[in-house]
């Protein structure tokens, strides 16, 4: 009987063997190569925490002492050894086990969002709670990655964490040198400095027992040794850093070492305060095509040939690529235009550009907040920052884009990958809410393109705008076909064109799903204009006019309705003295679950069906009214 089979909890771990937990951990990357080669998901990171996790979870009692997973997609390990094992088969798919920890699954999980650095101030509150309760009997342990550490959140979280040393909790560094890209900045430098020397260290250790063997005279040898030791270990890897915090620091340790990481776990548990568990593991571990593959490590993959690693079913020209594509060509021609992203260089589709222009070209970890704020620097000393980040993660620098670009006028794009709907990395990697946050920001103009034609002329459009922050979203996906115009009408692209019945105001790729509804209206005998207003912050004001042409308005649009360019047309239209009969079609308020795209857009009413039935159901209730 397979190890892995007779894993059902993770007090069924602590009787194994040294062998047998070698043998298991073998399993379980086998087992996860199998299964997510078939699913897609993010293998590169799990296959690079099984001992850690194996030893966590025979370190501590889960769950009575909590596990913290910042991000979370490095939890598949967790989820198989809590019991789990049979469910992945369904691995982020419509009803099946979410790629990151659910509380809906397990009392093992906690933190189910998948934005990162913030699974320390997570631990920061429940250290506090716990403290406050008198509840000491149990452990709090927050696995972070040095991506991680690159957010300035996990900095105030630790700022916090060590100023009170009466409240301990237990920091795991999971360091493997990258997040999805290699991680960047001061900090990537000094837990380099610490990997490297981490020989230093085992030299010494073997000194201690040499020099002890060796009488009076190797004891004085070894004081003045490890005298020196701090003061060469701060000069040559900057520990000294977490210390002057006031956390405790124990390692390096190798990451895929159970006895040593469990020996180092155990110590950190019963220390009375904050300390740091720095552990080094290797991305992709034990699998030669993600050990192999340079640019993330199988970071998160599509379905794959498990043997060779390469791709089932390669997709079309998606839109970070054609987007990465545009923005080398416009970079050739236009010396200002420098690229910013957020640890993602490969993912937002900014790879070709950084290899083209490496000195125009900004990574600064996973800081979205700064990676805008320093956009802003940019803009003020001349430069046009393009700024692309994924819809869910511009969330975070929401406050710089409205004080430190719309404020100050400033001539900064930012390119909205994954706008919209996302599907099948679940609730919090949608981006639905761009549409109705950026309504909000005085002077931005906003972009939503069709096809790849549009794309190149919307971003060439936003590129020449120098007074004010500009934004262009697209979603995730291939680009598919051009949706050609019938003509352009004051800056409105009229896809298809019919008599005063319905207007059809369709934002960017719903365009297509759009078109389809109009002919499926058409075969019912009702006609069918449909727009793409292509600039949809502010409106084109033209959009009002066809409005006042038809009986009847729909909106389609793969955001929020609440907020959206739904809202704010109807908004427009009641302010302008404009009687309208309009519906609105969106994604309502709350937080999609996981699948693909198009059954959460289905889920949403915004299929080319549900969206001719509303059309001609709200048509024949006008006609029977």
């Amino acid at each position: 009987m397979p190890l892995l089979e007779r894993i059902n909890d993770p007090a069924d771990l602590r009787g194994l063997s040294p062998r047998q937990l070698e043998a298991l951990a073998e399993e379980i990357r086998g087992f996860l190569v199998q299964n997510v080669s078939e699913t897609g998901g993010h293998l590169g990171p799990n296959l690079g925490v099984v001992e850690l996790t194996l030893a966590l979870h025979r370190t501590f009692d889960s769950p009575r002492d909590i596990l913290l997973w910042d991000v979370g997609h490095q939890a598949y390990v967790h989820k198989l050894v809590t019991g789990r094992a049979a469910e992945f088969s369904g691995l982020r798919r419509r009803g099946g086990l979410s790629g990151y920890p659910s509380r809906a699954e397990s009392a093992h999980d906690h933190i189910e969002h998948s934005h990162a650095s913030m699974a320390l101030s997570y631990a920061d509150g429940m250290a506090k709670a716990r403290h406050l309760k008198g509840d000491p009997d149990h452990h709090i342990v927050a696995v972070v990655g040095d991506g991680a550490l690159t957010g300035g959140a996990a900095w105030e979280a630790l700022n916090n964490i060590a100023a009170a040393p009466e409240r301990p909790v237990v920091i795991v560094v999971n360091d493997n040198g990258r997040s999805y890209a290699p991680t960047v900045g001061g900090l990537a430098r000094h837990l380099s400095a610490l990997r490297t020397h981490a020989g230093y260290e085992r030299v010494l250790d073997w000194g201690k027992h040499t020099l002890d063997s060796a009488g009076p005279a190797g004891h004085t040898v070894y004081r003045a040794l490890h005298a020196a030791k701090k003061g060469i270990k701060d000069a040559l890897a900057p520990q000294a850093l977490f210390g002057d915090l006031g956390l405790k620091y124990l390692g390096p340790v190798d990451g895929h070492d159970i006895s040593a990481l469990e020996e180092a776990l155990e110590r950190a548990k019963t220390c009375p305060g904050p300390v740091i568990v720095h552990c080094v593991t290797r991305k992709g571990q034990g699998y030669r095509p993600a050990e192999e593959d340079q640019t993330d490590h199988f970071h998160g993959i599509g379905t794959i040939d498990p043997v060779t690693g390469s791709r089932l079913r390669p997709s079309g020209l998606t839109w970070s690529a054609a987007f990465g594509q545009e923005m080398v060509a416009i970079a050739a021609e236009r010396e200002d235009v420098v690229a910013i992203t957020a640890a993602m260089p490969g993912s937002v589709g900014l790879t070709g550009f950084a290899t083209e222009y490496p000195a125009r070209f900004f990574d600064v970890g996973i800081a979205e907040q700064h990676a805008v704020g320093s956009a802003a620097g940019l803009a003020m000393s001349g430069l046009h920052p393009v700024v692309a980040l994924y819809g869910t993660f511009l969330n975070r620098a929401m406050d710089q884009v409205l004080m430190d670009l719309a404020l100050h006028g400033l001539g900064v794009t930012i390119a909205i990958d994954r706008a919209g709907v996302t599907g099948d990395d679940g609730p919090s990697h949608n981006g639905m809410w761009d549409l109705a946050l950026l309504q909000a920001v005085p002077g931005l103009r906003m972009a939503a393109p069709r096809d790849l034609p549009s794309l190149r002329e919307e971003l060439g459009e936003a590129l020449e705008i120098p007074d004010a922050p500009t934004a262009i979203r697209f979603p995730r996906g291939s680009v598919g076909t051009a949706v050609p115009a019938v003509r352009r009408s004051d800056g409105v692209d009229v896809l298809r064109e019919s008599s005063a019945g319905v207007l059809v105001v369709a934002v960017g790729t719903m365009a297509r799903t759009a078109l389809e509804a109009a002919e499926l209206c058409s075969r019912q005998g009702l006609e069918t204009t449909v727009v793409d207003p292509r600039w949809v912050k502010p409106l084109p004001r033209e959009l009002l006019r066809l409005a006042a042409l038809h009986r009847q308005v729909v909106t389609v649009e793969d955001g929020l309705r609440t907020g959206g360019v739904g809202t704010t047309l109807l908004q427009e239209l009641s302010d302008a003295g404009i009687a309208a009969d309009v519906h609105v079609l969106g994604v309502a308020d709350g937080f999609p679950g996981q699948g693909t795209r198009a059954e959460v857009l289905a889920e949403a009413g915004l299929t080319a069906r549900a969206i001719a039935d509303a059309v001609l159901a709200r048509a024949a209730s006008r006609v029977t009214a």
